[in-house]
């Protein structure tokens, strides 16, 4: 097995190609991933990152270049290919949480396991570990209004990390937390992270936060910089 979980090579993506206002959002990214790594990516707004994570998760394609999935190229691969690949290798994070308002805790976090064919009590089972191991498993029955923002996003963790990917992608995942309650959601990310053993590619704007991981790109006017 690859050492390297994701690999972006000379990733291009524009935006009204052809036209008088065409935007080069991406100008030949490389990146690689390693196994277990955690990179931050930092990037002013505007520059791109959300462009970039989306194309890394297969939610979208790139105009040039080529998204290397756990050992799979997946370029040109059919939209059914990379919907596959993206159940099996992929967990989102957002800065807003996304849970379903009216599902509990622990059904928010078993339902994309039900969905790739796991049975119920598996999935609850796997669910309320998940909870356990960022401290709200006491809040597993309850839905999301009657939880706080740190406890929701706390959940939506485990929701992404519940199929098992091998890669995790965050797109500011404390960027709607106040500065304490980022602090330690954010500990309880990297411990869940460090537990599991995946890889994560995580946007921030906080400086602070990306010093905290193994290492630091940057994203600006459409290239990355620091060690790829």
């Amino acid at each position: 097995m690859s050492d390297v979980v994701l690999s972006l090579a000379g990733i291009a993506k524009s935006y009204n190609a052809g036209l008088p206002n065409q935007v080069d959002v991406l100008r030949g990214v490389d990146l690689e991933v390693q196994r277990g790594e955690v990179v931050a990516l930092v990037a002013p707004s505007g520059a791109g990152k959300s462009t970039l994570l989306h194309i890394a998760g297969l939610l979208d394609t790139p105009d040039a270049g080529t998204v290397t999935l756990n050992g799979q190229n997946m370029t040109g691969q059919s939209d059914r290919r990379r919907t596959l690949a993206r159940r099996a290798e992929v967990g989102f994070i957002y800065q807003f949480h996304h849970l379903l308002p009216e599902f509990s805790a622990i059904e928010n976090i078993a339902l994309p396991q039900l969905a790739s064919g796991l049975a119920r009590a598996d999935a609850e089972a796997r669910a309320l570990s998940l909870l356990d191991k960022v401290g709200v498993a006491h809040r597993a029955a309850h839905r999301p209004a009657e939880l706080s923002g740190g406890e929701q996003q706390r959940v939506a963790f485990c929701r992404a990390l519940a199929n098992g990917p091998a890669l995790l992608l965050a797109d500011e995942p404390t960027g709607n937390l106040d500065p304490a309650t980022s602090d330690q959601v954010f500990d309880a990310l990297m411990a869940l992270v460090r537990d599991t053993g995946l890889s994560a590619l995580i946007a921030t704007h906080n400086l602070d936060l990306a010093a905290r991981m193994d290492r630091t790109v940057r994203l600006d006017e459409g290239h990355l910089t620091g060690p790829s």
